[in-house]
């Protein structure tokens, strides 16, 4: 049994939770399916209800009837060292281009994820208005962030 995690964010799917926890398990590295428990005669049926780990993130999946849909409301923040970073889960994650803007992506499952470089936290607390101004006209033109691109425009390039 392990410990478990004070805040757990909870996924709710139609029936594809088990596939979801382990295709998000095949995208980060250190993630793992924990179990996957069956609750019987829920008011949806039967539902799985998965346990798994992302990058030491515990979470939590049901697959429990199309009551409730992912919206951009929720997302989850990945943040990038590189540009390569970027790219390896922008390309894995993104399967709804028309939903791509500013850093943002959904997956194959509706669920929106934000794909930012680690440097842009300092970008934008610099405390520079022009900088982050810049920066921020950089970024509101991008679909996928490009890093080198966002560094020029905080250094003024």
């Amino acid at each position: 049994m392990t410990d478990i995690a004070l805040i757990t964010p909870h996924l709710w799917f139609d029936t594809e939770a088990r596939e979801a926890a382990a295709f998000y398990c095949s995208v980060f590295p250190e993630s793992r399916v924990l179990g996957v428990t069956t609750l019987p005669d829920t008011p949806s049926g039967a539902v799985e209800v998965v346990e798994f780990e992302l990058a030491g993130q515990s979470f939590q999946a049901i697959s429990a009837g199309p009551m409730f849909k992912f919206n951009e409301a929720i997302s989850f923040i990945v943040r990038c060292e590189t540009q390569a970073e970027i790219d390896r889960y922008w390309d894995k994650l993104s399967a709804v281009p028309e939903a791509e803007a500013c850093g943002w992506c959904k997956d194959r499952y509706g669920l929106s994820w934000q794909i930012v470089p680690r440097a842009m936290d300092a970008m934008m607390r610099c405390g520079d208005a022009e900088k982050v101004s810049r920066v921020v006209r950089a970024f509101l033109g991008m679909k996928k962030f490009d890093l080198a691109a966002l560094e020029a425009a905080f250094d003024g390039r």
